[in-house]
């Protein structure tokens, strides 16, 4: 059966699917040099686990405290040597990755210190996590105050204002590498580095933490390889290739990631308990599999944003940009094409196809959300997904797929829905 006939039988009109392919056409090279970089990645993390000598024996099971759990240990010891940091936590008890940048935070942060962000207002689950938004056990609670230095209009960092915010109490910057769900750009490792290496040179004993939710294997490089203290995330997106069922990690010094550990299980336990509850083999191989993951879903991102500018929408990053991430921004407009979009997404998904997306309440959003995800991981944004708060522009942050045929599919469906319901012509 021809591809065209089959995806016809599932929705996919042979105009759309014509109109992608004359994308396609355009995007070969940049196409090879994503390949290229996911090669290097791929090689980085299997000399990794060489080195730490893993073997079948590292993915046993082990319950209650998880004492002398020698697998636990030795992924810690890969991802460290993946991010080049000092140390490591990568924890099933990490649920998500606010859960993360809530542990680091709040392990680096004691009454009396301040947190502050120089690029801007963080992701709104962050918000509650500082106390922007009133939330029992924030940071604000606990005594710990919160400044910011608001971007340029045109999305650079404002040096000047990130000077006259960090004062002698200035304890930890944190750095969100990701858009979220704002329209600016995200920012590229050697952006971070030069960010980090400015505010050490204002308070040199000052934390730098880097949300780096999104970014993993998006370069050859990492925030750690340019100065950050911590870097942070989520095994549900890039760096848990899609087989991750829960996790996150916490890369960085040791110090830092000492009090981490602490801050987890309990002062004086630290990273002795946590049992792995036999979800090992997945994290390795998830580990082991996400540069070629993450190198379908920058492929889907990059088509996406070619594909939509060419019905005239506008899309951060645009066509052309570098990627940081591997989230698509697209400006819709309105209500009615977010829904449209999402049901393209959702349609065409392995898990709850037959699904209609509609906007809800969320914990941690102060607007409601649409969410299109057909998701074998619950929530998982490596996986083909879309998301965004209802409120002006309407912009739409597509996500994911774990393979990149995937990602092309639900592009095109998406496509598909907007012009069934006369929101974009063919």
């Amino acid at each position: 059966m021809e591809l065209l006939q089959l995806y016809e039988e599932m929705g996919l009109s042979g105009a759309v699917y014509r109109r992608g392919e004359q994308i396609l056409e355009q995007l070969e090279e940049r196409f090879k040099s994503i390949d290229r970089r996911a090669e290097y990645n791929q090689a980085k993390v299997l000399a990794a686990m060489q080195r730490s000598r893993i073997g079948a024996n590292h993915f046993a099971a082990t319950t209650g405290y998880g004492y002398n759990d020698e697998g636990r240990d030795r992924l810690e010891q890969v991802y460290a040597d993946v991010f080049h940091t000092e140390a490591a936590l990568v924890r099933p008890q990490i649920t998500c990755g606010t859960h993360a940048l809530a542990v680091a935070l709040s392990a680096n942060l004691l009454p009396g210190d301040e947190a502050l962000s120089p690029v801007g207002l963080p992701y709104d689950t962050l918000q509650e996590v500082i106390g922007l938004r009133p939330s029992p056990c924030s940071l604000a609670e606990y005594g710990v105050s919160y400044r910011q230095a608001d971007l340029k209009p045109d999305g650079s960092f404002d040096y000047d204002a990130i000077r006259a915010a960090i004062n002698e109490r200035t304890r930890l910057v944190t750095i969100q590498r990701s858009k979220g769900y704002a329209t600016r750009p995200s920012f590229s490792v050697a952006q971070i580095g030069e960010l980090i290496a400015f505010c050490k040179s204002v308070k040199p004993d000052v934390i730098c933490m880097v949300d780096n939710c999104y970014g993993e294997f998006v370069d050859t490089v990492e925030p750690s390889d340019a100065g950050a203290d911590m870097v942070v995330g989520s095994l549900i997106k890039n760096p848990g290739g899609g087989l991750a069922p829960i996790g996150g990690y916490i890369c960085g010094v040791r110090s830092c990631v000492d009090r981490c550990a602490y801050r987890l299980s309990a002062p004086g336990l630290g990273q002795e308990v946590g049992a792995n509850l036999g979800l090992l083999p997945a994290l390795y191989q998830g580990f082991f599999m996400a540069p070629t993951v993450t190198a379908g879903a920058l492929k889907g991102a990059i088509f996406a944003a070619s594909l939509y500018e060419s019905f005239g929408f506008r899309c951060v990053p645009n066509s052309v940009e570098p990627r940081n991430d591997i989230i698509q921004a697209v400006e819709l407009g309105s209500e009615a094409a977010m829904l449209a979009f999402c049901k393209g997404i959702q349609s065409a998904a392995p898990v709850d196809s037959f699904a209609a997306p509609i906007p809800g309440d969320m914990p941690g959003y102060d607007s409601q959300v649409i969410m299109a995800a057909g998701a074998f991981v619950q929530g998982s944004s490596i996986e083909l997904s879309a998301d965004g708060p209802v409120r002006p522009p309407y912009a739409v942050y597509f996500q994911g797929g774990l393979t990149w045929q995937h990602a092309k599919f639900g592009i095109l469906l998406s496509v598909q829905k907007m012009a069934d319901a006369g929101l974009l012509t063919l």
